[in-house]
């Protein structure tokens, strides 16, 4: 069986997007910037449909990120902007007709939707029992490879409380982000143990990637 992985981008200050998060910011304001070291990346563009790009110290390591992926998860407002039941005309998503994942993802949400396919082997399937299901069914998928947890904040702080992931990946960016959402709270009484397994430094950002001590 493969690992449960987790990986995010967070600024200096703890945050992992900015305030006022919405349809035109949904990273919040300011979020943007967290990202600003990968989509200069060929590693980073090609799964995007984009052309050139930039090979760097980076590029090994969303290189490995990408590998062995069988299947993902994550939250309603990473999945989306809106709230509340789905509606007539639901939302298709941030990723456009052609998602990046390439594999089932599983949406936690309070509403049951219908799984949503898209191009290029994307399946959205929505999630109304929790993250405990939502990482048994995304195991489930993908067999003998790993979980990848895509985010966002409350979606990871949920599955690190639960103690369901085994490796996390903090891409830490010397931005100062001042609010938002932060990364390390709620995380129950004692909070999970981290092990620091490696350190690689990269133009405009540090790779940490850290063991969680189950």
């Amino acid at each position: 069986m493969g690992k449960v992985r987790f990986e995010i981008t967070m600024a200096l200050d703890g945050y992992v997007a900015g305030p006022e998060q919405s349809e035109e910011n949904p990273l919040g304001v300011g979020g943007e910037e967290l990202h600003d070291w990968a989509v200069g990346l060929a590693a980073w563009r090609a799964p995007h449909g984009l052309e050139g790009g930039e090979v760097n110290e980076s590029t090994p390591v969303v290189e490995e990120s990408l590998a062995n992926v069988g299947a993902g998860i994550m939250g309603r407002n990473m999945f989306g902007p809106t709230r509340g039941p789905w509606g007539d005309h639901p939302w298709q998503g941030w990723w456009g007709e052609d998602p990046p994942f390439h594999h089932p993802v599983f949406v936690l949400t309070h509403h049951a939707r219908e799984p949503l396919e898209m191009k290029g082997g994307t399946t959205f399937i929505f999630v109304t029992d929790g993250i405990e299901s939502a990482i048994a069914q995304a195991r489930a998928a993908a067999g003998e490879k790993d979980v990848m947890v895509h985010g966002g904040g409350s979606v990871a702080q949920q599955s690190l409380s639960a103690g369901l992931v085994d490796e996390v990946q903090i891409h830490l960016v010397p931005v100062l982000l001042g609010a938002g959402v932060r990364l390390f709270e709620g995380l129950g009484d004692p909070p999970p143990q981290l092990e620091q397994v490696r350190s690689i430094a990269a133009p405009g950002v540090t790779h940490l990637t850290y063991r969680l001590m189950h």
